[in-house]
């Protein structure tokens, strides 16, 4: 090789690596197929409509079935039962439920993943399940 193309070989290396280490991404882990939500989620404008809407519904976690998932009861139900694991958010129950590795895949008789709650509430436990 001639010494220009080595000089000029080592110049895109360094270009590249810089360039390279340069670039930044937030992210969420996508875990077990989850679609990847990379925003801060919102208990209140992103979780709450989807359990309004899926969950407490008459016969299930209206308050007849643990969680009590109404608008007034979620945030509380969620932490204080021990269904958001903060540590391990994988591990979570209510996650555990929505994926189907933990009893019947929820919510029952709706489509897999209704407006995406499973990468929704992954996110909001990982991001500290805080009542925002």
């Amino acid at each position: 090789m001639s010494r220009h193309r080595i000089k000029f070989c080592g110049v895109v290396i360094i270009v590249l690596v810089f360039y390279l280490g340069a670039c930044t991404k937030n992210t969420t882990i996508l875990i077990d197929n989850t679609p990847a939500v990379t925003r801060t989620v919102s208990f209140k404008t992103d979780i709450i409509p989807i359990l309004v809407a899926s969950c407490a519904k008459s016969g299930c976690h209206n308050g007849s079935v643990s969680p009590n998932l109404l608008e007034a009861n979620a945030y509380n139900s969620l932490i204080n039962g021990n269904f958001t694991n903060l540590a391990t958010p994988a591990n979570s129950t209510v996650y555990l439920w929505l994926t189907g590795k933990e009893s019947a895949t929820m919510p029952l008789g709706a489509p897999n993943n209704p407006s995406n709650i499973n990468g929704l509430m992954l996110a909001w436990i990982t991001q500290g399940a805080k009542n925002n």
